[in-house]
């Protein structure tokens, strides 16, 4: 097990990761070094107000060149923030704050070789501005990438949709041939790379019952099937088009490794029924891995001290078993 840290950007301030990363490092020792990127004062100031007892002797302050940077502590690299209330409400007001807390990971990325990034929940509407569809799309530009993929992963099953964060209306105008390659190739190389295994991949049509009655040719004719039949001549273990209410069915799913749909809650509500938090959003086709908790800030727990860790736990489990 080598020594390379676990990098965790907090994100949306006003949210529930001060509560959810307590929890998490409470219930599980890791191996690898973490730093933890934000306001150390806020989160002080959040585990107070959440009456949750905080260990000081657990986290080690450390500088920008990482010179003290400790193994068997939460190594938490401070970015300043101004507030007023421990959790206030979420708006634009933290995006310069968020931002310079990916930006100072960007660079310890640039410099060293990490295991990982982790992101706490963000605030897609305020931070983002309509400038990015999400995180995995604000993260991939900064790296200049064309192509990229978001996998909701589990290692009992992962799905990945075609299309992230779109309106319903315009899916079927964002589908499209190359894309469905691309990212079946990208999580094709994810499984032989880093878990060391040749993934079983199933595909979903775009229509109910993979078929379309209204045009003259459907989609899955058009667009999925080429590209299903283009993957399987390049060695690509996938299967489909599969409609989308029925393979997830017990007996269906678990012929299989990665099932991807062509819009986003075609696939991650059904993981998530299976899955609830036990699932981590990966970003497929960046130079390291990037995960998300699979949850958003959840403005409304907050301070009720209820919240699941479940997610960002088996986040940083899944970097600290990395090689």
């Amino acid at each position: 097990m080598n020594n390379r840290p676990i990098i965790i950007v907090w994100g949306e301030p006003n949210s529930i990761f001060s509560e959810i990363f307590l929890k998490t490092i409470k219930k599980y020792k890791n191996k690898k070094p973490i730093i933890l990127i934000g306001s150390f004062k806020l989160f002080k100031d959040q585990i107070k107000k959440l009456k949750i007892k905080l260990n000081y002797k657990s986290f080690n302050l450390i500088d920008k060149n990482l010179n003290n940077l400790l193994i068997n502590k939460i190594n938490f690299l401070n970015v300043e923030y101004k507030y007023k209330k421990p959790f206030e409400k979420i708006s634009s007001n933290s995006n310069k704050y968020i931002m310079n807390c990916f930006i100072l990971a960007f660079k310890i990325i640039k410099q060293q070789k990490i295991a990982g990034l982790i992101n706490g929940p963000i605030s897609k509407k305020y931070f983002l501005q309509k400038k990015f569809k999400g995180i995995t799309e604000f993260i991939s530009d900064h790296y200049k990438l064309d192509k990229y993929a978001m996998l909701i992963f589990n290692k009992s099953l992962s799905v990945l949709p075609v299309t992230t964060h779109l309106p319903i209306e315009k899916v079927a105008k964002n589908l499209n041939k190359s894309s469905i390659i691309s990212k079946s190739l990208l999580v094709n190389a994810f499984y032989r790379d880093f878990l060391f295994k040749k993934p079983k991949i199933a595909v979903c049509g775009l229509n109910p019952h993979c078929e379309n009655f209204f045009k003259k040719i459907s989609e899955e004719k058009k667009i999925i099937n080429p590209a299903i039949k283009f993957l399987k001549q390049k060695k690509i273990s996938i299967e489909g088009p599969f409609p989308a209410d029925t393979i997830f069915l017990n007996n269906l799913r678990k012929k299989y490794d990665v099932i991807i749909g062509m819009y986003h809650d075609q696939v991650l509500t059904p993981i998530k029924s299976i899955h609830a938090f036990k699932a981590i959003n990966i970003t497929l086709g960046l130079p390291f891995i990037r995960i998300s908790p699979d949850h958003g800030p959840n403005f409304k727990m907050i301070g009720k001290n209820s919240s699941s860790p479940e997610s960002l736990l088996e986040a940083i489990k899944f970097l600290d078993k990395k090689k």
